[in-house]
């Protein structure tokens, strides 16, 4: 069988719920946030992914990566990885979408990038070096990361450019699948969050 990723979101931050981009700065996790991590564990130790035996399992440094990581129940068997790290926002850092639009109209990071931070062609190539990692597994990867990160490492996974990550919106504490469809790259299952109504 075909190698897929798992990808897990963070949970829920005081950032994330305003909208603030939150790049490197290592926001924690509200307390829904560390409940939605708990609930998000308990759905993948239950069938059909029976607490994933043998998956590769990594996360991004940043604590409300590792910490949704270890509350979901898989921080033993966790590598930080850098290429998980949110992008870096640079000046945009701490800023809303509105605060930037104020200043710069019409704005859209998938398009327009950042000043001071991650070029677009950096957060490529970091999403294309974990899409070359998980297709060289012998088994499924799972990895806890952000927002931005993950809908890249998707748009990267179908072979897309890196704008076609704007239009697929991703929650706090979701799960999504990357894997095949007629041995092609599929988007199996995306931004499903139907744990957090448990």
């Amino acid at each position: 069988m075909a190698p897929r990723i798992l990808l897990a979101r963070h949970g829920q931050t005081a950032w994330s719920l305003s909208g603030k981009h939150t790049g490197r700065t290592d926001v924690p996790l509200l307390e829904e946030g560390r409940q939605g991590a708990k609930l998000l564990g308990e759905r993948l130790h239950r069938a059909p992914h029976d607490g994933l035996p043998g998956v590769e399992v990594r996360t991004s440094p940043l604590s409300r990566a590792r910490e949704t990581c270890e509350l979901a129940g898989f921080g033993d068997r966790a590598t930080c990885w850098d290429a998980l790290m949110e992008w870096d926002y640079g000046a945009y850092e701490g800023l809303t979408p509105d605060d930037i639009q104020a200043v710069r109209p019409g704005w859209l990071i998938w398009r327009d990038g950042v000043p001071e931070g991650e070029s677009l062609a950096e957060v490529t190539a970091r999403a294309d070096a974990v899409v070359s990692w998980a297709r060289g597994l012998d088994g499924d990867a799972l990895v806890f990361a952000h927002g931005h990160i993950l809908r890249s490492i998707a748009a990267r996974w179908l072979g897309l450019p890196l704008d076609f990550a704007a239009r697929i919106r991703l929650n706090p504490t979701s799960l999504s699948v990357l894997g095949w469809a007629y041995g092609e790259p599929a988007l199996e299952t995306w931004n499903d969050i139907g744990h957090m109504a448990a």
